[in-house]
């Protein structure tokens, strides 16, 4: 079977990708999935949803998240190239994430940079990241070493807890007018902020969420709040992404995330996963998300989160908080 999409091979192009390419294309990688996904296609068939009744968007079976802790979620019969693993918050388990074709990540992670940030060659990129690179396995911080590794300035790299060293570099790329990336998870931002408070002219920080149980659970105003009035930056960014999935969205302030164009975020009732009533809508609506990434094409390209989110008629949206009872994940949002 021959993957029905891949991510551009674009470096800074606007490719053109509307909402017809976008339904076209979603509901051949259904197909395919179905055909090729055994996990995929025995939920589909539990549900009772025949393939040939889903025509639209909203008749697409959306798999629970959770499946991928609890079973091997791949599609088609290539062998698994790469295992990334969820930062493991959780007394239920890790999710994994079989990867077949690294290709894939790489092209969506390199093109959802070009897109927000333009060429990572300008940038230095500093990824404070210590429970990630300590658990191993993390689709973070891959996706940061490829960053880094297409950017190509000397001074890049990761920090554990060495909060004086990075205090140092940050200095002298301020002094160099370098324009540097700060991507941190939220805890470590807060602590490193804490001890080393000042302006920052040319750091764009971006945070990825979450505390690791490290502090209590604040809610993303908050944090940014604090942040923004310790370094006197105008605003703080923030990346919306987890292990179970191959493309991330990017909020440049206030939490407002826009996903690439192979990307996409629907809401559901809590109720009822077929009742998607934000696919046309003309206002704000609020429920449980579910994300179509096309760009997951190895593994399930319909995941059903158990974030509670809003999303806004020009297509953005903010995560609002977590389903009761659900796990908290690495890379969502604070709780509230």
């Amino acid at each position: 079977m021959k993957t029905p999409f891949h991510p551009y091979h674009f470096e800074g192009a606007d490719t053109e990708f509307n909402n017809s390419d976008f339904t076209r294309s979603a509901l051949d990688t259904f197909r395919y999935q179905y055909e090729g996904n055994p996990v995929y296609r025995r939920f589909v068939d539990i549900l009772g949803r025949s393939p040939q009744e889903v025509r639209n968007l909203e008749d697409i079976p959306f798999l629970p998240i959770r499946f991928f802790k609890s079973h091997k979620v791949v599609t088609g019969n290539d062998p698994v190239r790469r295992v990334f693993r969820s930062s493991g918050t959780s007394a239920s388990g890790d999710s994994l994430h079989h990867v077949t074709d690294t290709r894939l990540y790489d092209h969506s992670l390199m093109a959802g940079f070009w897109r927000n940030y333009g060429d990572p060659r300008n940038w230095c990129i500093l990824a404070l990241l210590p429970n990630y690179l300590e658990k191993g396995d993390s689709s973070l911080v891959y996706m940061a070493e490829q960053w880094m590794r297409a950017g190509g300035h000397p001074d890049s790299g990761f920090y554990l807890d060495q909060f004086d060293r990075l205090h140092e570099t940050l200095k002298r790329l301020e002094a160099a007018g370098q324009q540097t990336l700060l991507l941190g998870v939220t805890y470590a931002l807060l602590d490193f902020s804490e001890r080393f408070p000042g302006r920052l002219e040319h750091v764009v920080v971006m945070e990825t969420g979450g505390m690791k149980g490290r502090k209590r659970e604040m809610i993303r105003a908050e944090v940014h709040d604090i942040l923004k009035e310790r370094w006197q930056l105008e605003a703080i960014h923030s990346e919306y992404g987890m292990t179970e999935l191959l493309s991330q969205a990017y909020a440049p302030a206030d939490g407002l995330f826009s996903t690439p164009p192979w990307m996409r975020v629907l809401i559901r009732a809590e109720d009822d996963p077929f009742d998607k009533t934000a696919i046309a809508l003309d206002q704000p609506v609020t429920g449980l998300v579910d994300i179509i990434d096309l760009a997951n094409s190895n593994a399930c390209a319909f995941v059903s989160t158990d974030d509670v989110g809003r999303l806004y008629p020009d297509g953005r949206f903010e995560i609002i908080g977590r389903l009761d009872n659900s796990d908290l994940r690495g890379c969502s949002l604070l709780a509230i």
